[in-house]
């Protein structure tokens, strides 16, 4: 009998190689999080007690802070998603030359740390409260540009991956204005991207700290941090129901995506 090429053998050790890697990160993302549960359900002695899971729902300013945040996050994804998706559509369009420009712009939040963010944000923010009143929800307009980076590389790849100049152009052909061509023919072909970029700024939005708490801001993760030192359960409980909330919200876009690539996808013609 002749040997295996080596090829073969290679290929048949991939899947078993594939499986050991998910299985050691599974482990590694996992202990944490069942960490967090254990010193959640921590009771008396030996026995497990719910609570501090059960302490969420009667502890009035983590109520008010998870309120708060929420309403940050909706309004972060709905300025940003109506700012972000008219300009890249027009400027690929009809101003292909700022497209380097408006990618520069996009990406900068990036390179500033948070807290060098604030210090420049604290002078301005004393006139938004002039004008505004001193709400917290002022501070979707910096969660907006927090979350710019990573809205515009996920609406990029969607935008991408379809033909926008043919689309908006059988749009305008049939009677279509610019209002119709995004709303009703682009934001349907890209609707995994802006899923994804909204759940990315929600998680944003639910994690983030040090700029709420450096304008005294009481935000979830403010509170978090002050229930901490005294209630550490309850604190812990809140962050991991956090974290559970924003991977099932992932998992069940990787599903969106999933079916939003299929229906784009030319049913296949059977064989003559």
């Amino acid at each position: 009998m002749s040997a295996a090429a080596p090829g073969s053998r290679r290929l048949a050790g991939e899947p078993v190689l594939r499986g050991l890697v998910l299985v050691l990160v599974g482990i590694y993302l996992l202990l944490p999080l069942l960490a967090m549960l254990e010193f959640s359900t921590r009771g008396i002695g030996d026995q497990r007690s719910l609570a501090a899971w059960t302490g969420i729902g009667t502890n009035p300013d983590l109520v008010d802070s998870m309120v708060l945040s929420l309403e940050l996050a909706a309004l972060t994804v709905a300025l940003l998603l109506v700012v972000l998706v008219p300009t890249m559509i027009w400027v690929r369009l009809r101003l292909p030359g700022l497209r380097r420009a408006v990618e520069f712009v996009c990406l900068l939040p990036l390179t500033i740390p948070a807290i060098v963010l604030v210090v420049g944000l604290a002078p301005v923010y004393g006139w938004v409260s002039y004008l505004l009143g001193e709400s917290a929800l002022t501070l979707t307009f910096v969660y907006t540009v927090l979350a710019l980076p990573f809205a515009y590389r996920s609406i990029d790849g969607g935008l991408v991956s379809i033909d926008l100049a043919t689309l908006a152009d059988a749009g305008r052909s049939l009677g279509c204005s610019w209002l119709d061509v995004i709303w009703r023919i682009v934001v349907p072909n890209i609707r995994g991207a802006l899923l994804s970029a909204a759940l990315i700024s929600v998680a944003l939005v639910l994690g983030e700290f040090t700029i709420s708490s450096l304008l005294s801001f009481n935000t979830l993760q403010v509170v978090i941090n002050l229930l901490g030192k005294r209630d550490a359960g309850v604190a812990v409980a809140v962050s991991l129901a956090a974290l559970l909330l924003a991977a099932a919200l992932l998992f069940l876009l990787s599903f969106v995506g999933r079916d939003a690539h299929r229906r784009r996808q030319p049913a296949e013609e059977p064989d003559s």
